[in-house]
């Protein structure tokens, strides 16, 4: 599959679609599907956990602020806010502060850049295209910025509403790669307007033997080109176990089922298990790790997050929808930055496309 702008399958499929006001002239013939969201916060009593701050020395030239760093743990295991650092300029940032934020990345998996104001729409793709290759696969809104902003709100006239609200999902699931990393950047937000985010290491860790068992086997078939992804993979930069999959209705055909030959590389798929079964399953455990293990971020205009998008799922909270004249108005702006390899189980199995 190439690189190009993938609006519409998901409405012939028979997604919920986005929406996304336009002047009848602009009304596309079809609107995008899934993606991320928004809020800020975490909304756990953080105060019994060491979660000491971590602050980086004072630049040498080689860093865009004289300001330090200072990052420190929402939890123990999982996400950091960033604070007395800004994102802004003009200059790309350097290769040294590039690199950290990528280590920071690696071990935390969400960093929460805080008090970054109206962060403007080039600036951010600038920000990411320093992350990966920038790849815009959605619905480009009249009010977004730039061609790579994707911008979501709980009003169709300001952007893209009903974002992220199928399901606890990984996006870019579609794909042959899945989205590596995505930047989230508020520039207002709502009451109620929480993404939640779940680590998905730590997700695997909690199963039982018995589902442990279940899930190695089992490939997501994809909704729209009919992809095959190991549901049990290998995280690409982390090197720990990760998952792949969609939990929204029409975002997987179905799930294939590996033999039980004792050659794991030598498996082949034997039956299909239809969608709802799994889905259903991962959606309930979600649910119950997300206090546990997760985060419900409760967001603040001017936060400007960068996600691992293959390192944990999120979902949008039903508060980012509420009325904008009751709850605010709630804009983000969204990139998504291209995934480098195909999902690769322990064995050396890889996403492949389904009966082909």
């Amino acid at each position: 599959m190439g690189r190009s702008t993938g609006i519409a399958l998901a409405i012939a499929a028979g997604v919920r679609p986005l929406r996304c006001a336009l002047p009848s002239s602009q009304a596309p013939s079809a609107v995008p599907a899934s993606v991320p969201r928004g809020p800020v916060h975490a909304r756990r009593d953080l105060s019994s956990m060491s979660t000491e701050a971590e602050t980086l020395p004072k630049g040498n030239g080689d860093v865009c602020s004289t300001e330090p760093y200072t990052l420190k743990p929402i939890l123990p295991h999982f996400g950091a806010y960033i604070t007395g650092f800004s994102l802004a300029g003009k200059d790309p940032l350097p290769q040294t502060l590039i690199d950290r934020i990528k280590d920071d990345m690696r071990k935390h998996r969400v960093l929460v850049f805080k008090g970054q104001g109206q962060i403007s729409g080039p600036r951010q793709v600038q920000i990411s295209e320093q992350l990966g290759e920038v790849e815009s696969t959605f619905y480009k809104h009249p009010r977004s910025p730039h061609p790579d902003i994707f911008r979501v709100s709980n009003d169709e006239n300001e952007g893209c509403t009903n974002v992220g609200r199928t399901g606890w999902h990984i996006d870019g699931t579609f794909q042959a790669m899945p989205f590596k990393y995505q930047t989230m950047h508020f520039h207002s937000v709502c009451e109620g307007g929480e993404t939640w985010f779940v680590p998905l290491k730590e997700f695997y860790e909690m199963q039982d033997a018995e589902t442990k068992s279940l899930w190695d086997r089992l490939w997501m078939v994809t909704g729209r080109e009919q992809y095959a992804h190991p549901l049990v993979y290998n995280h690409p930069v982390r090197g720990d176990t990760t998952l792949m999959f969609h939990c929204g209705s029409h975002f997987c055909a179905g799930w294939a089922v590996d033999d039980d030959g004792p050659d794991l590389a030598k498996r082949k798929v034997k039956s299909m298990l239809r969608p709802g079964v799994v889905q259903k399953q991962l959606t309930e455990r979600l649910d119950a790790a997300v206090d546990k293990i997760g985060v419900k971020m409760k967001w603040e205009v001017g936060d400007f997050a960068i996600n691992d998008n293959l390192g944990n799922c999120h979902y949008a909270a039903p508060g980012t929808q509420n009325s904008s004249r009751h709850a605010g108005l709630r804009i983000l702006h969204r990139t998504t930055i291209a995934g480098e390899v195909r999902p690769m189980k322990d064995d050396g199995r890889q996403s492949f496309v389904f009966g082909g």
